[in-house]
């Protein structure tokens, strides 16, 4: 009884290690990335629209994709900041 109980702990222990503490320490990274987003670095969202941060809101983000063309997205579906600040432009 004490074994299969000692058992039981291991494998909870391990699916603890391998599964659940890898994704919260993903998540903790994606948060720290939203919160570091603001106007001017150019991100990735999750479905593949590469974009220009024109304005940061409580829960979205507006992105430049092209001139004259604005989208509005959730600040969860973005996945990467491409570059933190554009190049400036030479004179």
């Amino acid at each position: 009884m004490l074994n299969q109980l000692v058992l039981f702990l291991f494998v909870v222990v391990i699916f603890y290690l391998l599964m659940v503490r890898p994704q919260q320490k993903k998540h903790r990274e994606h948060q720290r990335l939203l919160r570091g987003l603001k106007s001017g670095n150019k991100v990735i969202t999750n479905s593949g629209i590469h974009g220009l941060i024109s304005n940061v809101k409580d829960k979205t983000v507006i992105l430049k994709v092209s001139d004259n063309v604005k989208i509005e997205f959730e600040k969860s579906s973005i996945i990467e900041v491409a570059q933190a600040q554009p190049p400036d432009q030479p004179s």
